[in-house]
């Protein structure tokens, strides 16, 4: 669960650079992540329920392998780009080829993980064990990003790998991880009250939301849609919040390039420190502020909107590598309010027997805000370099004010 959450995530955090060295527009760099994690939208319930239904031990192999040669083949694709052995063009048409390998494979793995964990455990050990997987996974898209400057390897024999090693580092972590998943761990069967839970897209800024574990460990007596009264509003504000989050989360990378004015190969570092200090912001919330202060899902969205707005307005109008981590910092701790008031506050507006249902549709929203959010901001971006920003604040503005009466109005349905 790690190492495919690390592994996608590095590579994300290196491919404005690579895409700027290749001479590559940004919205094609965009779109190599929306398209994958499109197909993984699609696929990942596809995988969940066949987990339900078969070994487990089947789909952690076909995941893990999809995970493997997906990243093996970026880092062919992107090292003969790098090298000029192909056009650029031809470089990054293969890349996403390679990505859709792990945008349909690779969502095979985190749902039979949770049923294998799911048929080892008691009811009583269930959630806590599930738990510790999704903070595996969401920890993950924390620490790719923060290792992915150390991996750039030079050349070898006269061939230069470059920005490239991070996928080929990866590639050979989840190689290791696939032999010994083959050789250790046991096959299972199929029990009843087992059940594997599609997970969102592992992206940049996409923390945890507990809500696949809560998918996973409740069944979907009731069925709500999307549109049902009682969860209408908490889903507008997870799609605006996530897609706010996506648009500026995809473009800081370029950001730093632009008004750090570097080469890409030096900007790596800055790029990783500002996604650190982004990740750690979050964390503080979700750890600390949150528990000590014990806020309801109502004050955590107010609170998150308007820290977010802040922040995305200091981040686009920032002229410093300083200036941009205070306000993705800044940015990120509002987010990190938001997402845990949308989850919890979907979750308390339905009864028990509607908790598997709602919880599912939080994924997917939390899901689907990565496929099209990535390519919107970094569409604007190349408009006008503070726009995606300045379109977040704005967004995030009109949904304090929406969040404000709606939930007002809801009263007890809205915590």
């Amino acid at each position: 669960m790690f190492s495919i959450a690390a592994g996608n995530t590095a590579l994300q955090s290196v491919l404005p650079a690579l895409g700027r060295s290749l001479g590559v527009a940004d919205s094609a760099v965009a779109a190599a992540f929306s398209v994958s994690a499109l197909l993984w939208v699609i696929a990942a319930p596809v995988w969940a329920n066949r987990s339900d239904r078969h070994g487990r031990k089947a789909m952690v192999m076909l995941g893990m392998w999809g995970f493997t040669v997906s990243l093996a083949l970026c880092g062919v694709f992107l090292m003969l780009g790098i090298n000029r052995w192909i056009t650029p063009a031809v470089a990054f048409v293969a890349f996403i080829g390679a990505r859709l390998i792990y945008g349909t494979l690779g969502a095979a793995a985190p749902p039979a993980v949770q049923a294998m964990v799911a048929g080892q455990t008691t009811r009583e050990e269930r959630t806590k064990a599930l738990a510790l997987l999704g903070s595996a996974f969401g920890l993950g898209t924390i620490i790719g990003p923060a290792i992915a400057p150390y991996l750039v390897l030079g050349g070898i024999g006269g061939v230069e790998i470059g920005l490239a090693g991070p996928a080929f580092v990866f590639a050979g972590f989840g190689l290791a991880i696939a032999i010994v998943i083959q050789r250790l761990l046991p096959a299972d069967q199929a029990r009843g009250d087992q059940q594997g839970a599609a997970l969102s897209y592992p992206s940049i800024g996409g923390q945890s939301s507990g809500a696949s574990v809560t998918a996973a460990t409740t069944p979907r007596i009731e069925p709500v849609g999307f549109l049902d009264p009682r969860i209408r509003t908490w889903m507008w504000i997870g799609l605006v919040m996530g897609h706010a989050q996506a648009m500026t989360g995809q473009a800081v990378g370029f950001l730093i390039i632009d008004r750090l004015a570097l080469p890409p190969m030096e900007v790596l570092a800055p790029t990783g420190l500002v996604l650190m200090i982004g990740a750690g912001a979050a964390l503080l919330v979700q750890w600390g502020f949150i528990p000590l202060l014990n806020l309801k899902p109502r004050p955590l969205v107010l609170t998150g909107c308007v820290l977010a707005a802040a922040g995305c307005l200091a981040t686009g109008s920032a002229q410093s590598l300083h200036g941009i981590a205070l306000g993705f910092g800044l940015a990120s701790m509002g987010f990190g309010f938001l997402r845990p008031g949308f989850t919890a506050g979907a979750s308390l507006a339905v009864g028990p027997a509607a908790q598997g249902s709602v919880a599912g549709k939080v994924t997917s929203v939390n899901g689907a805000a990565f496929v099209l959010g990535p390519s919107i901001g970094v569409g604007m971006y190349e408009i006008w370099r503070p726009l995606p920003y300045l379109a977040a604040a704005a967004a995030l503005t009109l949904l304090l004010g929406y969040a404000w009466a709606a939930l007002r109005r809801r009263g007890a349905a809205a915590p």
